[in-house]
């Protein structure tokens, strides 16, 4: 145990108090499932007690969910700790976590009980969890604030009444590296039967300090970090699961101790609990964010393309992504430009580059960022004046509403000839595209998709952005219209018709295979 540290995921406890609406049974067995393919040693399922619904998830997951260690939570209360060992008990390993708080402001304030009276509690509680289950834990709540002496009693009695994880938790997010250090030292110092319960850390951001406290809490002997996939979690959060795990694996020279996350399955993990939870991840978010592995300085691209390592300190794959992203922006250098018209199937004398750069960077100032499509346009606009569109919408019928299929007929011209198609499709934009798939022969994966009003009123006129890809790269398309579902159809022909493009101009190239 000493170089291995237990992960307690708690987003479907912790994190799930942070949503606008609580998950479904459903919902939550998904999320728990790709938890235990993750391989997190300990799930917290829910608070049984707290509704109906929170009991049959946890019972549900108990029964279901294999693997790992799966964890109800409970107040130092009976019918608490009774209800939690009930919907806990059909796991093939359970646990009780049972916790009270022990700061001076919790215990005056907010239960209005004696220093006593709480070790009292906590010897008649944690016995009575034992009882109902071999396998039990501690928290004493807002440890960050309670003072030291009254914190080392506490964790004391805990372990003398049996239980077999004590959590130190920083439950608003207070505590400091420095402080949070002196405490772990002082409890390892001071508790004489500390070494007979792992000791556990549950760290909040509401400083932005809970990584670096639950990092320092392990370098303190701690071997047990409570956190959150994305950093879920009330207020400002918790510890970011995969930002701990990553950190101990890339700097296991300083730690020195090792998880059991399969790593591959972060980013999988990352995305099911942002499109069930329905909480973005910032782009900049660490670890997981969409800019972790992009990089648009033309220095940092330099060096990337020279040795990933100079600016990459783990790799886009350790986390199960395919590949670092290098946006093509007015950042970028002309080594940059110059390896991705490579990349596309060009040679270097079929274009002049530093012509081409110099009307690159004139149209990234202008869009931002240039993608595969503008940058092939840019080649080959003076060879081929005829950049005309090949396939060209004429009709557009939608029918979709409550109790409805959506769906769509498309009417389009191609190379001259009248094509007509109907699809259906979850939405009535998905519909569209269908129906123009089928008509095209293309299929996208729509990576993003944006709709913004550029005018004001009932009326207004919408324009959406799509960002698609498939076998030939990664596509933009734009549309305006004042109906949604027509604006978002004429951005996806933008796109079909690019790729269109793309595939005439590649045919001319010899170190191409085909289309």
């Amino acid at each position: 145990m000493k170089n291995r540290v237990i992960i307690f995921d708690t987003t479907l406890r912790d994190g799930e108090q942070a949503l606008m609406a609580s998950l479904t049974v459903e919902q939550k067995l998904r999320i728990a499932r790709q938890l235990a393919r993750l391989n997190v040693d300990v799930i917290e399922a829910g608070f049984p007690l707290s509704s109906p619904g929170d009991f049959e998830s946890v019972t549900t997951i108990a029964r279901e969910v294999k693997g790992p260690v799966i964890c109800g939570l409970a107040r130092l209360i009976e019918k608490d700790i009774v209800t939690c060992g009930k919907a806990v008990k059909p796991a093939e390993r359970a646990r009780i976590h049972t916790f009270i708080g022990t700061s001076a402001i919790h215990t005056e304030k907010k239960l209005r009980m004696s220093e006593n009276d709480i070790l009292d509690r906590v010897t008649r509680s944690v016995k009575l969890a034992r009882r109902l289950c071999g396998d039990v834990e501690f928290s004493a709540e807002d440890a960050g604030r309670t003072g030291p002496d009254f914190l080392c009693r506490v964790v004391e009695t805990a372990i003398a009444a049996g239980a077999t994880t004590v959590n130190i938790p920083d439950t608003v997010g207070y505590t400091t590296p420095e402080h949070f250090a002196k405490i772990f030292d002082d409890l390892f110092n001071r508790v004489p039967n500390i070494d007979k319960a792992v000791i556990s850390v549950h760290c909040h951001n509401d400083l932005g300090m809970a990584t670096a406290n639950s990092l320092t809490a392990v370098s303190h002997g701690a071997r047990q970090v409570e956190c959150a996939v994305n950093g879920l979690g009330e207020r400002a959060g918790n510890a970011a699961l995969e930002e701990v795990v990553m950190a101990i694996k890339v700097r296991k020279d300083l730690f020195r101790i090792a998880t059991g996350i399969n790593t591959k399955e972060i980013m999988r993990t990352s995305k099911l609990v942002r499109d069930i939870c329905a909480m973005p991840v910032q782009a900049n978010k660490a670890v997981v964010g969409a800019n972790a592995f992009a990089h648009s300085s033309g220095i940092h691209q330099d060096g990337m393309l020279k040795a990933k390592n100079t600016y990459e300190i783990m790799t886009p794959q350790s986390i199960g992504l395919k590949e670092t992203r290098m946006n093509l922006t007015s950042r970028s250098g002309s080594h940059m430009v110059k390896t991705r018209l490579l990349d596309l199937g060009y040679r270097e004398e079929e274009f002049d580059l530093d012509e081409l750069y110099a009307r690159f960077k004139a149209l990234a100032d202008k869009k931002g960022t240039v993608y595969d499509d503008d940058l092939i346009t840019l080649v080959e606009a003076k060879s081929h004046e005829d950049l005309g569109d090949r396939f060209v919408l004429e009709y557009l019928n939608v029918s979709s509403g409550t109790g409805t299929v959506p769906t769509a007929t498309a009417r389009i011209l191609v190379d001259g000839k009248v094509h007509q198609e109907a699809a259906c499709g979850d939405g009535a934009v998905d519909a569209a595209t269908n129906a123009i798939d089928r008509i095209t022969g293309y299929k996208l994966t729509i990576e993003n998709y944006r709709l913004d009003s550029i005018t004001g009123g009932r009326e207004a006129q919408g324009r959406v952005l799509i960002v698609g890809r498939c076998d030939e790269g990664v596509f933009t398309g734009t549309g305006t219209s004042t109906d949604i579902v027509e604006a978002s159809a004429f951005a996806y022909m933008d796109i079909v018709n690019k790729i269109a493009r793309m595939k005439r101009f590649r045919r001319k190239l010899p170190r191409q295979k085909g289309d």
